[in-house]
């Protein structure tokens, strides 16, 4: 039986492509304010924990209803599968690389002399780390455009709550790559080239999902849930926990959480 979902309001690619730069902007001042003044642990974990507040709301308030309305339990849980098989496969094929890298600086380290202790003159880049963070934006770009295939308010929503994400990411990438002996300009450099995978997904997303209606929406709306609760609870809460948990830094996700809730009650 074929969906009569009806059709959203989608905003021009214009207006999607301006949503989706809002995120990258905010990633590379994340990574310019990182080579200034790193911040403080628990401040980064109260990001993260908001950010997953953020996120988990707009999949509770605004996909999840429209996912649950029409009914398509076979389209639901194909594409809900291929969201989890998908974000499971790009983390393990992420760790593989990350392993490999590790293990090659450990077989290449030189040997201590009477000068060792100072940072190399250029340190090779990390394509480990920067090939994981590059395919996790890259989804989330694809995440924004299926947003987008919701409606305009969706999409509006998602790319606020990515905003957020990002921003945090921004910061950990560029205080990862300082400590590997790269300069503060290299250092946002290498973010801002990374961030554009966000506008390649965003565009991608946009391209192919845009007028998607009936059962193929809802199958691209499935793997979009599947792929946001990925997101929230293996990687934001993930490393979020890496910090000693304190009644503040939990009560910053269910901030997150509430401040979404209300703004997509009353926009």
């Amino acid at each position: 039986m074929l969906l009569t979902i009806p059709t959203a309001v989608t905003p021009p690619w214009t207006t999607m492509l301006g949503f989706s730069l809002l995120p990258a902007i905010v990633m590379i001042a994340g990574a310019a304010l990182a080579v200034w003044r790193a911040p403080g642990p628990k401040l980064r974990s109260a990001i993260l924990h908001f950010a997953a507040g953020v996120i988990f709301s707009v999949v509770a308030v605004e996909l999840l209803p429209d996912i649950v309305e029409h009914h398509a339990p076979y389209e639901v849980a194909l594409g809900f599968g291929l969201g989890v098989a998908t974000m499971l496969g790009l983390r393990y094929f992420t760790q593989r690389l990350e392993k490999k890298e590790e293990s090659g600086e450990a077989g290449n380290a030189p040997a201590p002399s009477a000068g060792a202790g100072a940072l190399p003159a250029t340190s090779s880049l990390p394509w480990g780390l920067l090939v994981a963070i590059g395919i996790d934006i890259l989804i989330d770009g694809l995440l924004l455009g299926i947003g987008f295939a919701a409606g305009a308010k969706e999409g509006t929503l998602l790319a606020i709550a990515l905003t957020i994400e990002l921003l945090s990411l921004g910061l950990a990438t560029a205080i990862e790559l300082r400590q590997d002996g790269h300069g503060k300009g290299r250092a946002v450099a290498i973010v801002a080239g990374t961030s554009l995978m966000l506008l390649v997904g965003a565009g991608i997303g946009t391209t192919v999902l845009r007028g998607a209606t009936g059962n193929l929406l809802e199958i691209v709306l499935s793997f979009g849930l599947a792929a946001l609760l990925f997101l929230v609870t293996e990687k934001l809460l993930t490393e979020a926990h890496e910090e000693t948990e304190t009644p503040l830094l939990t009560l910053a996700f269910f901030v997150g959480f509430l401040l979404f809730l209300m703004l997509g009650m009353v926009a």
